[in-house]
């Protein structure tokens, strides 16, 4: 039971990682914009496609295709606010949340058409840094995506706060107002932290296409996770949001020995209401001053 309750403790703080790093591009566009984004399932829905296309009919490596699904992400991204969503910001919320719910329908109408629901799969394997421990294994696939998901969460992080474009989109979610007095062109920085949120998103989906079986549907599930790890580690707090994604891995580790896999949602919603209730902040803000 202790070697057991170890595996699943280590499964979950890998797996975690990437639910932080899925709740980031969330959780940055909810911070910049007051947007609550209800086609990140989606998005993260087409990480998971786009990383199928590449590596079948492409031939790129798995891990080499990061960067071009960023990019993709960004310039889908980009064109989605320009279209979709730059006209309803300032609004009411409930404009925004329908805004984000019509493009969640039609890439999900599209992509049941043209892919239907029929579970997809990419043959990934690190054979070489495969852990075992006692009698357990720890694929190689699994170390990766949570390395690579600290990575990126990193370099945003790094780009938020030591780069003139991050500071100035910091700058934005303080005071829009303001950010606009000293010259920043916050329309243009809202459309760039939208991309950017889409772009993390979808690299989040190719992370876990790469552990996975996926259908266009699957984004919903790691949607539902990406709200209680935002609950979790505070709206519009990136860093809480990946320590939120490991802490909520850590709560699936730690139920999985002891109780069946379906009231795995329950444990998490259940969790997600009582942070809401009693610290409206977030867990992991709780005590910490404002920033």
């Amino acid at each position: 039971m202790f070697y057991d309750l170890i595996a699943s403790l280590v499964n979950g703080v890998l797996v975690g990682a990437i639910y932080g790093l899925a709740a980031i591009g969330l959780t940055l566009i909810f911070g910049v914009m007051n947007v609550i984004n209800l086609m990140h399932g989606a998005t993260i829905a087409l990480g998971m496609f786009a990383l199928y296309f590449l590596v079948t009919a492409a031939g790129l490596n798995p891990y080499l295709s990061i960067p071009v699904v960023l990019a993709g992400g960004f310039v889908f991204g980009v064109g989605v606010y320009w279209v979709a969503v730059h006209r309803v910001i300032g609004g009411s919320d409930l404009m925004t949340l329908l805004a984000t719910f019509a493009v969640n329908m039609i890439i999900i109408g599209i992509g049941t058409a043209v892919w239907s629901t029929s579970p997809y799969n990419v043959d990934v394997s690190v054979p070489q840094l495969t852990v075992s421990l006692h009698g357990y294994t720890i694929p190689g696939t699994q170390l990766v995506a949570a390395a690579l998901a600290v990575i990126l969460a990193g370099l945003l992080y790094a780009f938020l706060y030591y780069t003139r474009l991050g500071k100035a989109i910091r700058a934005v979610a303080n005071n829009r107002q303001a950010a606009e007095l000293m010259g920043i062109n916050t329309q243009w920085v809202l459309a760039i932290s939208f991309g950017i949120g889409i772009a993390v998103a979808a690299a989040a989906g190719l992370l876990i296409a790469t552990l996975f079986p996926f259908t266009i549907l699957s984004g919903a599930n790691y949607e539902l996770k990406s709200f209680v790890v935002v609950v979790l580690g505070g709206l519009g707090d990136p860093a809480g949001a990946l320590l939120g994604g490991i802490l909520l891995g850590l709560i699936e580790g730690v139920s999985a020995p002891f109780v069946d896999v379906s009231w795995t949602p329950v444990i998490e919603f259940t969790l997600f209401v009582l942070i809401l209730v009693l610290f409206p902040k977030g867990l992991l803000r709780f005590g910490r001053g404002k920033r």
